[in-house]
């Protein structure tokens, strides 16, 4: 199946890069997507992890904030993804905007964040959703959903609206801190537009005449589709 694109003077080329920083880059492009009315989550994302000896896991996530420092997102400790984490926290993320035709991707490193920074944003969630994180065993098996419908309605019963309910000491925050981000415009030609940045390590791979110096230690190339 084959549909355009973006047309022949669309195209995404490096001295379009106002601010030579990826942070920059992704706020400019993530507040482009906010304003476009086809997409209804523009903070959705796959997260990709693994852990030292098994295959990858993909999963669909929501973006929680970011900044200089990195990219947040929140999940329960002893899920999948946070088992891996805890084993191997190299990770990476992937954003597609179809209607944009326009995707980000990013690597690097997940910490945990603060308990403190956990904590506030788990009491700003709706009531449901915070009785939901302290039902969910997310990624160990239930008997059916009857029994997870009884164990919420107990938990809710606990915890009534207007009340407080207390964070969990298995759910928390993570930081994705990137040293490579992939901003991707797809053109009709299948000329794809590939701005790659990268800092740190991941600089070493990279043949340095190809490299141009960006901001705040990051460089950038553009790449084959």
């Amino acid at each position: 199946m084959r549909i355009p694109y973006k047309s022949a003077n669309e195209t995404f080329t490096e001295d379009q890069i106002e601010i030579k920083d990826p942070f920059a880059l992704f706020e400019k492009w993530f507040r482009t997507a906010t304003e476009c009315d086809a997409i209804l989550e523009p903070n959705a994302m796959f997260l990709a992890t693994s852990s030292r000896y098994s295959i990858p896991s993909v999963r669909p996530m929501l973006l929680k904030g970011f900044c200089e420092k990195g990219f947040v997102f929140y999940s329960n400790y002893q899920s999948r993804k946070g088992k891996d984490l805890e084993a191997n926290p190299n990770a990476a993320v992937t954003f597609y905007w179809e209607p944009l035709r326009r995707c980000v991707r990013i690597e690097g490193i997940v910490e945990k964040i603060s308990r403190e920074d956990t904590s506030a944003y788990f009491h700003s969630r709706p009531h449901d959703s915070q009785v939901a994180a302290i039902c969910s065993l997310q990624s160990k098996p239930v008997a059916s959903f009857q029994d997870l419908r009884t164990q919420y309605e107990d938990l809710e019963r606990k915890y009534p609206e207007g009340g407080s309910v207390p964070l969990p000491a298995t759910w928390g925050g993570y930081r994705l801190v990137p040293d490579r981000c992939e901003f991707w415009q797809g053109q009709s030609s299948r000329l794809h537009d590939r701005i790659l940045f990268l800092r740190g390590n991941s600089v070493k791979e990279f043949d340095y005449s190809k490299l141009s110096q960006g901001e705040n230690s990051w460089c950038y190339c553009r790449l084959f589709p």
